[in-house]
């Protein structure tokens, strides 16, 4: 029995055989553009969410992030910079989340590849050079919240390399700036949020507090305990200066005097010499002094409740902070509690201080970098009861 042709004199047989091949040829691209499709979706996703997360834990801390930049432009010589690295660190934090959000949103993703793209390049080559040539303690890219060395941070970036090229690749023939009316809702939603999320975290506090002073913390235990992690604890702070006028850096130990001249020396680091314990090392450089003598300890076994008053400048404390430093004093020691003014510059006359017409309360000595580690604020509060760490307030919060 002969097969039937088809209209065009093919037999039957090997149309439907001609069909199978060309069904087989179709599939073949179109599971390579599923598979395409599925690992640049999985790409598209780690970067969003270490993005995202790499930018929240910094935007909550601008001023954190702002002390690693100052780090950064220290050590690259574009110290002209430093005072542009608070603006700097909420634009580049906020950004950083808000290419997350985008990533993670599909929202103008061909142009969003390309930062993400040209930024991992970027840091890779600054992690890489803080790993080798100019090396750095702690890279920062997760703020307070993970601390990764720099080679840590390498790998890490160079594992996200490749999946930023990936999405690039994947997207390359997406227009660029055609945007539609949803994508610049969102665009402008994202912007507002990590914009705004900085400057509220700069003008009061982080939202999240991962550094060692955090409430519920008793410093004078936690020193104790660091004193008490025997002959491999044993530890030495040493404060870095520099001289204002040669230039020359200087080491001084904490109960040396001559380093609290801040017309002569300025900080730059705080180093921690011997074998650090497993813990937090800024509670082991807390130290008080007045003058020669140390009242750590005597301030911080102070019973009941104590307001430290933190003022990183006298000149920078405005008229409505000192109003309401004023009254915080007044209504204090009506309260029978305890305040006392800590602060990194010089100590002038018998070392009191008046916050507009309040009556005096005594000043200590505190290192800089310790105080900023405290608290996130040029002036603010930090309330002990009892030695634990019960609040904390930006001087803009004060009651």
């Amino acid at each position: 029995m002969r097969t039937t042709p088809d209209e065009c004199g093919m037999p039957a047989e090997k149309m439907k055989k001609r069909s199978y091949i060309t069904c087989s040829k179709m599939m073949k691209p179109m599971l390579s553009q599923r598979a395409r499709s599925l690992i640049t979706g999985v790409c598209r996703l780690v970067l969003a969410v270490v993005f995202i997360v790499s930018g929240f834990t910094k935007v909550i801390d601008p001023w954190g992030t702002s002390i690693k930049i100052n780090e950064y432009l220290t050590i690259y010589g574009f110290d002209y910079l430093i005072p542009a690295s608070m603006v700097f660190s909420i634009w580049l934090c906020g950004a950083e989340m808000m290419m997350g959000c985008m990533l993670l949103c599909k929202v103008r993703i061909r142009l969003v590849s390309i930062f993400a793209l040209a930024s991992m390049l970027f840091f890779t080559i600054l992690t890489f050079l803080s790993a080798t040539f100019i090396p750095v303690e702690d890279c920062g890219c997760f703020g307070e919240a993970i601390k990764l060395s720099p080679w840590e941070t390498f790998f890490k970036n160079l594992a996200l390399l490749p999946m930023a090229a990936v999405v690039w690749a994947y997207y390359r023939n997406d227009k660029i700036l055609a945007f539609r009316r949803s994508e610049v809702a969102l665009t402008i939603f994202f912007f507002l949020l990590t914009m705004g999320l900085g400057f509220y975290c700069y003008c009061h506090l982080p939202l999240i507090d991962f550094l060692p002073y955090k409430i519920g913390v008793n410093i004078r235990e936690e020193m104790h305990a660091s004193s008490a992690a025997g002959p491999e604890g044993e530890l030495q702070t040493v404060l870095v200066y520099r001289n204002r006028m040669t230039g020359e850096e200087r080491e001084f130990a904490l109960d040396d005097t001559e380093w609290q001249d801040d017309t002569v020396w300025e900080w730059v680091d705080t180093k921690i010499l011997g074998e650090v314990p497993e813990m937090n090392p800024m509670i082991e450089e807390f130290a008080l002094r007045n003058g020669a003598e140390d009242v750590t300890d005597r301030v911080l076994a102070t019973p009941g409740r104590l307001y430290l008053i933190c003022v990183t400048r006298f000149d920078r404390i405005g008229r409505r902070c000192e109003d309401r430093l004023e009254r915080l004093v007044e209504r204090a020691l009506q309260e029978g509690a305890h305040v006392v003014c800590i602060t990194p510059e010089p100590l002038q006359g018998n070392g009191i201080h008046s916050f507009g017409k309040s009556t005096p309360v005594p000043c200590y000595n505190i290192d800089g970098s310790t105080l900023k580690t405290m608290l996130r604020a040029h002036t603010g509060i930090v309330v002990l009861d009892d030695g634990v760490i019960a609040d904390k307030r930006n001087c803009r919060d004060i009651d």
